[in-house]
């Protein structure tokens, strides 16, 4: 078992960066697998996967070498010029998506990738509002942060001019139902959702937002930037659930830490998309998709899918026996609902050299390790788990 001391300092950015982010307790200066090494050769065992971008662990082989021969060979050009790597990429994309007709188009984060899955939906049904899901969040861009929950969220938008998108409870069929109208240009929602603690959606409610679009003409997008690329159990979450939607969105562990997104972009919303529609200067540069190619082939070659359910459900049964009330999430993509405050457990897991996450639940404790995750960590996390709790 890792060792209880001290956590390092550096909780607290540098004096030249914005204070935005609250510091975990490490500067990593190497990372290898699930593991990363601070300055003094101490190992922390990452059970958050830098936010669920590390889905192939930290600087897996082969996608360093896929980055490394491509950085030697073509380092970038920009989408001004065709590139067989991003076809290729785009390629793999619509093979794994369960969406009808697929087209892509690469941006550089989540909140873009979701920025241009609803500007898709308002151009495709010429219609501006957007149904989302109390808890959900899908970014900070300008049109993102008029549909991610929270009150200051609302207040940016307002600012911004952006109509704040109406907002279901969380599972609630029978408010969806009501909400989704002949003014709706889209319904967003995270199949698993993230922030709010790993809560994934019932079959049920999926399908009624289904159901809802349809009669109505509005768009479906499925946010899986967190929950998509194997997290969840399969390629996509939205295969788990067979609901297919008209766009869905992939960003962070896509390309294992470099910064990527995508939008999955159906027949509908894809039609009539002509040059000028949509832009991003490094959407689709040669190293991304060389990283996220590479990326593709671990899940494959190392059967990550299938061990974030195997692993996922070590965690789930061993938190449970450690009298954790509640879990929520699928594959590696989990909430553990303490009953209690799990800020203090997060603390005694960072004296542990252990990293977690926690939600905008105060009281869940999420867990989104490398999909290469293996038994032996999972041990060491319940293990830690059970100390922490004690």
């Amino acid at each position: 078992m890792l060792t209880t001391e001290p956590a390092v300092s550096g909780n607290l950015p540098s004096g030249n960066l914005l204070p935005v982010y609250q510091h975990m307790p490490v500067r990593p200066v190497r990372g290898r697998g699930s593991w990363l090494i601070d300055a003094a050769g101490r190992e922390w065992l990452d059970a958050y996967g830098g936010h669920a971008v590390a889905s192939t662990g930290h600087c897996h082989p082969h996608v360093v070498a896929a980055i490394a021969r491509q950085a030697e060979t073509l380092l970038f050009y920009s989408a001004a010029v065709p590139l067989e790597i991003r076809e290729q990429l785009a390629a793999e994309l619509v093979q794994r998506c369960s969406v009808s007709g697929a087209r892509i188009f690469f941006c550089n984060s989540g909140a873009e990738a979701n920025e241009n899955a609803l500007h898709l939906a308002r151009r495709a049904t010429g219609r501006s509002g957007v149904v989302a899901v109390q808890g959900g969040w899908h970014g900070r861009t300008i049109a993102t942060i008029a549909c991610t929950d929270g009150a200051k969220y609302e207040e940016w938008a307002r600012g911004a001019g952006m109509p704040i998108a109406r907002r279901v409870p969380f599972d609630d069929v029978a408010t969806l139902e009501r909400t989704v109208d002949d003014t709706t240009a889209a319904v967003i929602v995270e199949p698993v959702q993230g922030l709010a603690g790993a809560r994934d959606c019932r079959p049920e409610f999926l399908r009624a937002a289904r159901a809802a679009c349809d009669r109505h003409g509005a768009a479906l997008i499925f946010d899986e930037i967190q929950c998509g690329v194997g997290r969840s159990g399969a390629f996509t979450a939205a295969q788990i659930y067979g609901v297919v939607p008209d766009a869905l969105t992939l960003a962070k562990g896509l390309a294992s830490g470099l910064p990527i997104g995508a939008v999955v972009a159906g027949e509908r919303l894809a039609a009539g998309v002509k040059t000028g529609d949509l832009g991003s200067t490094f959407g689709g540069g040669p190293v991304v998709c060389a990283a996220a190619l590479a990326t593709l082939e671990v899940i494959d070659r190392e059967k990550l899918i299938a061990n974030a359910r195997v692993q996922g459900e070590r965690l789930r049964e061993g938190a449970v026996t450690l009298g954790v009330p509640k879990v929520t999430g699928r594959g590696l993509l989990l909430g553990l609902n303490l009953g209690r405050p799990a800020a203090a457990v997060q603390q005694a897991l960072f004296q542990r050299r252990i990293l977690t996450g926690t939600a905008s639940d105060p009281n869940v404790l999420r867990l989104m390790p490398p999909l290469t995750f293996s038994t032996q960590e999972s041990n060491l996390v319940l293990a830690g788990l059970a100390e922490a709790l004690a």
